[in-house]
Formats: C-alpha cells, sequence, structure tokens
C-alpha cells in the first residue's frame, strides 16, 4: 500500500505544443525526448491514510495541483479494482519548478509508477506511460530513459497513446544536455494554457503539427547515427517553429526573455569558432544546449557568460524506478 518512485525530466527535440482532446490530454503530433539526469523527481504514495493529502516540494497542494494528482491515483485505485482508501502523496524535485524544464513530466512518471505499485499492480511500461499522461502530456515520456517517442495515436480512447523508448541511454553516452538556467521564476502563462491559447488562435498552428509529424521520424534517423550536427539542427528548427506558433498567437505568446534570444543568437558564432553547441527550449526562458561530453565545459561557460544564472550538466538518464527509502 506504499510505494516511491524516482524520475527524471525529458527535454523535447521534437516538442508536444498542443492537445486534440484536453480530457485525455491526446497531441495533435508525435513527439520525441531526451530523459535528463542528474535531474530527479521522487514521489511516495501510501494507500489506506486518514484522508487525502498532496504535499508538494514542502508545501500542501491546493486547487487544480491538488485535483491533478488525486485525479490520477482514482485512476489507479480503477485499474486495481479494489478500494484503496484515500491517498497521502509527498514529492520533490530537485531542479526549478515551471520554468520549462518539464518537472511536471517528472512528478507525474514518479506518480503514475508509485501509485501503480502501491496498489499492488505489476510494472508495465506502457500501462504507466498512459497513466502519467493522463497528469501531464510530456510525463508520458518520463516513465522510460534514454530517447523515447510520445506516438500520437488514432484511437478516441488513447489507448494508443503512449511512449515508446527508441534508443535507451546507453546508445549515446557522449550526448549532452547542458541546462542554462536564465531564470528561476515561475512562468506567468503555465503550459497548458499557452498551448490552448496557441491551438485555438495561431494562424500558423497546422503548418506546425505537419511538420512536426515529419520531423519525429527524421530525428529518429539522426539519433540513430550518433550524428550531433544533424541533430542539433532539427532541434533548433523545431524550437524556433514551435515558438512562432506562440508568437503568431492572439494575443501572442512569448516565454522567451531577452537574456533567452541573446543566448540562442550567440550560439552560431560558437559554431563557427568550432564549438558544437545547439539549442532547444521548452515552455520557458532556459534554454537547454545540446552538445558532447568533450564540449560540455565550453557549452557551460558561455551559458554563464550570457548571464545564466546557475547552469546543469545532464546526462541521458535512465528508467523511472522504484526506489527502497521512503519520503514519509
Amino acid at each position: 500500500m506504499k510505494a516511491t518512485a524516482l524520475a527524471h525530466p525529458n527535454i523535447a527535440l521534437v516538442k508536444y505544443w498542443g492537445k486534440r482532446d484536453d480530457a485525455l490530454i491526446l497531441p495533435h503530433q508525435s513527439s520525441l525526448s531526451l530523459t535528463l539526469s542528474p535531474l530527479s523527481v521522487t514521489t511516495t504514495v501510501e494507500f489506506g491514510a486518514a484522508s487525502d493529502q498532496v504535499e508538494l516540494n514542502g508545501h500542501t497542494a491546493k486547487g487544480s495541483e491538488r485535483d491533478r494528482v488525486l485525479r490520477l491515483l482514482e485512476l489507479v485505485r480503477a485499474q486495481a479494482k479494489a478500494d484503496l482508501g484515500p491517498a497521502k502523496v509527498v514529492s520533490r524535485g530537485d531542479f526549478p519548478m515551471a520554468a520549462g524544464l518539464a518537472s511536471s513530466a517528472a512528478g507525474f512518471a514518479a506518480l503514475a509508477v508509485a501509485g501503480r505499485a502501491a496498489a499492488g499492480l505489476p510494472s508495465e511500461p506502457r500501462a504507466a506511460s498512459i497513466l502519467a499522461r493522463m497528469g501531464s502530456g510530456s510525463a508520458c515520456r518520463s516513465v522510460q530513459g534514454g530517447f523515447c517517442e510520445w506516438q500520437r495515436g488514432e484511437r478516441p480512447d488513447g489507448e494508443d497513446s503512449f511512449a515508446v523508448q527508441r534508443f535507451d541511454a546507453a546508445h549515446w553516452p557522449d550526448v549532452r544536455m547542458v541546462v542554462a538556467i536564465l531564470d528561476r521564476g515561475e512562468k506567468e502563462v503555465k503550459s497548458r494554457d499557452g498551448m490552448k491559447l496557441t491551438v485555438d488562435t495561431s494562424p500558423y498552428y497546422p503548418a506546425w503539427v505537419k511538420d512536426a509529424e515529419v520531423e519525429v521520424v527524421q530525428v529518429r534517423e539522426h539519433i540513430a547515427k550518433r550524428d550531433l550536427q544533424a541533430l542539433g539542427e532539427l532541434c533548433e528548427r523545431n524550437a524556433w517553429r514551435m515558438h512562432a506558433t506562440s508568437f503568431a498567437a492572439n494575443p501572442p505568446l512569448s516565454y522567451m526573455s531577452p537574456g533567452t534570444l541573446a543566448l540562442i543568437l550567440h550560439l552560431k558564432e560558437q559554431r563557427k569558432k568550432g564549438i558544437p553547441v545547439w539549442f532547444t527550449l521548452d515552455a520557458g526562458p532556459n534554454p537547454v544546449l545540446l552538445t558532447d561530453a568533450a564540449h560540455e565545459v565550453a557549452a557551460e561557460a558561455l551559458a554563464r557568460a550570457c548571464g545564466a544564472v546557475d547552469v546543469i550538466r545532464c546526462v541521458p538518464g535512465g528508467d523511472a524506478e522504484l526506489k527502497a527509502e521512503h519520503l514519509f
């Protein structure tokens, strides 16, 4: 009745941006990401508590934040076909929340894995991925490590929309993602709200969906060949196009800060100097730089020179896993 899981966030190389079904969190297009270590979220779930309790990063969750967690655990109860009683949940992450670093992805992946284990359900990556998706779309890509593809799916019930591991963490051990934290604050517009605004009002959105689906196939080919330059160029193009759809929304939406733009424009000059470094950017001001092990120190240095208040060097992360030590 009690279990703890640790999961890593992921950074999308081909982005997920927009739902075709808000209730089931089904995407308009497929996406592909890399799981990031050492960043992580650890979550303990215990059924049979005196009452439902949710604590996130040291504070009691309220409102929609609390509701999202409890809704996912209702799905666990339905899958277990048992009266498990109220649940106590404690979750802690080791990196900034709500700043575009996929904290909700790691959180709901850990919650799905821990919740299923606490309910006595078997370890099944597909089932956990579908469950995690119901909490936060990108969470389905954090159930397994390495390079994971969230398949768009076609079924209206969402049972064919889940993430599959295309390449594990050992496939490309020299690839590096360097997180440049320019702003630790919470973003003004949450991802789910920004997605809806973009889907509903941006005239560029249909073209984005068409291009992104094709880019997933191209990215798989680049990763298979470990072609850093080809992967970097496509990642940058995909990120620019995603943010272009938001710029064209009504009202216009930008997750970039002046520092974000200064840093990513600086990378072109660095490549001319022989430093293989490219960027990707989720819904937040903090770019993530793609490079290799031989140049991660140089990538960190240029991020700091461009105003990063902190830099986190990441390697490919592994699967979400159960832990013996609980948070309570």
